[in-house]
């Protein structure tokens, strides 16, 4: 008789499998059963587990940090392709009933068989595959039949088929081989939807080993409800397709978050790299990139996969964006080395110099060439900060021992001036009598006086210097507004116009007098009344002109 192949996941653990010693009982048959599906479920966990790894793979970051070095490693998460449904296999020579059938129950007296004894797992060992449960042996009688010459049918809905020959198998048990066949085809199903409710392997290889068992079920050599078998397997084939369409979804999305999440990091890569070389802060960007490598890091690790182009591409624009930084950071502190080299050669110069000046004496020259030497200071640039203030040191040594010198020099002149002080202090009071100045000449004849004494007095103390210049300047300033004053009022050409101004205004006042006398002689009350305010008018500017001449007239 003919043998149904297998599908691809059990095949090794089905030929691995001993011959079965002779079972005496059903309970026997169930626990082979269950041996079976077990090795079963073991060898298919072995190949799911094979496949998986080597489907998803691994893509390790790239460990250099060196932009230029760095490449990642590449992956592609590749889908196994969907099974087609197998050509029905070809029949093959039929198995000897030795082969298949077992011999009846034992005569009495005789030993029983022992149950062949499970494997024990080894401790700390990963489980061999989700728990299947385990069912009684199916009764192949209502499925099939045996004909007179041996040969054995099963019962489909397009009619009979030859399965096989029971020739030489004991009475009443012709069919047994044939009905455990369609249990193992039954376990390898149960097995299928034990790992769709476990939520185990990849519904694709369900879907192809769901197909395969069809396909395997119009030739297989067994009896039973291969009808009710093979809806079940649709059934089932239904369920991994929409558990393979739910794991794409996941899929699609895990591969937008990993997108996202690169897409991310490159963009923030090269936005560092876009900044304004002027305004760049190196240091938090440079460590900025090196976070961002290792979120880069992390992503491969954890995140979704990639296709290779889009990834590709990914990594190209993150690698150009830190390529590009440590470019412009190259350029920019070369740049920074020669700026620094020039601006430390030009404080030295400096420094040189106003060491040179340290032991002048010419305090008020050397004073004003330290503000010189201070004002290019400023304007000399950075010589990095330890040169700069090694540089500073040196340079503020200088001033402060030359400042020092002259300080100490003021105050021995201070000493030396204080008598001078009091002279001039005594001089003060002599000129602030003056005040407030009656006779301009007399007071500017007894300043000249003071002025000449005062400079004969010599020097004051520094501290006392503008306080003693300001009370003089006082009394000078005085005497010089008293002098204007009496020029203003005895300027020839002012009093000849204040005096041609009274005489205008006296004949326009005896003019507007006789008018006014004129009016009231006629009764002309109007008119007189003119006049009058026109005399007045006329009258107090006189009043003010006569005061005015006055005032020049001495």
């Amino acid at each position: 008789m003919s043998t149904a192949p297998l599908p691809p996941d059990d095949a090794a653990e089905q030929e691995a499998v001993p011959a079965e010693p002779p079972a005496a009982d059903a309970d026997h048959d169930s626990a082979d059963r269950q041996a079976a599906v077990a090795g079963a479920a073991e060898g298919a966990d072995a190949a799911g587990t094979t496949d998986t790894a080597e489907a998803a793979g691994t893509t390790d970051p790239p460990e250099s940090t060196d932009a230029t070095d760095e490449q990642p490693e590449r992956s592609t998460l590749s889908e196994p392709a969907e099974p087609a449904e197998p050509a029905e296999p070809a029949r093959g020579p039929r198995p000897s009933p030795a082969m298949m059938a077992r011999p009846g129950p034992p005569r009495p007296g005789s030993p029983r068989p022992a149950a062949r004894p499970r494997p024990e797992a080894a401790p700390g060992a990963a489980p061999a595959g989700p728990s299947v449960p385990v069912r009684p042996a199916s009764d192949p009688t209502p499925f099939g039949r045996v004909a007179e010459d041996g040969s054995v049918f099963v019962v489909t809905a397009d009619g009979e088929r030859d399965v096989g020959s029971a020739a030489g198998a004991a009475p009443g048990e012709e069919l047994a081989p044939f009905g455990r066949a369609f249990d193992d085809l039954v376990a390898q199903v149960d097995l299928v939807e034990a790992r769709l409710d476990a939520g185990e392997g990849a519904p694709a290889d369900a879907v192809g080993t769901l197909r395969a068992l069809r396909g395997s079920l119009s030739g297989a050599p067994a009896v039973g409800d291969l009808e009710a078998l093979a809806q079940r397997t649709r059934d089932l084939e239904v369920r991994a397709a929409a558990a393979r369409a739910e794991a794409d979804e996941r899929r699609a999305a895990a591969r937008a978050a990993a997108l996202a999440a690169r897409e991310e990091v490159v963009v923030a890569a090269e936005e560092i790299a876009a900044t304004d070389p002027a305004k760049m802060q190196w240091r938090p960007a440079g460590e900025r990139l090196k976070v961002l490598l290792e979120e880069w890091k992390t992503a491969q690790r954890t995140s979704g996969k990639l296709d290779k182009r889009t990834e590709d591409e990914l990594w190209k624009r993150f690698s150009a964006a830190r390529t590009s930084f440590d470019r412009a950071r190259r350029a920019h502190f070369s740049a920074l080395e020669s700026s620094n080299a020039e601006a430390k050669a030009t404080k030295t110069a400096l420094v040189t110099e106003a060491e040179s000046m340290t032991g002048s004496t010419d305090w008020g020259a050397t004073a004003s060439a330290y503000k010189r030497l201070m004002d290019r200071w400023r304007t000399a640039g950075h010589a990095g900060r330890r040169d700069d203030d090694a540089l500073w040191a040196r340079f503020r040594a200088a001033q402060d021992a030359f400042f020092s010198a002259r300080h100490a020099a003021a105050e021995v002149e201070d000493a030396a001036f204080s008598e001078n002080l009091v002279v001039k202090e005594a001089l003060l009071v002599e000129a602030e009598a003056l005040l407030p100045v009656r006779d301009h000449r007399a007071a500017r004849r007894a300043l000249r006086s003071i002025g000449e004494r005062w400079e004969d007095a010599g020097k004051v103390p520094r501290a006392d210097l503008a306080r003693v210049e300001k009370r003089l300047r006082a009394v000078e300033t005085a005497v010089a507004d008293a002098e204007r004053e009496t020029w203003r009022r005895s300027d020839p050409e002012k009093s000849s116009r204040a005096s041609g101004a009274v005489a205008q205004l006296e004949k326009a006042v005896a003019d507007l007098t006789a008018q006014r006398d004129a009016a009231r002689a006629g009764g002309d009350a109007k008119a007189a009344e003119a006049a009058q305010a026109a005399l007045d008018a006329r009258q107090m500017w006189l009043d003010a002109a006569r005061a005015t001449a006055q005032e020049f007239s001495g």
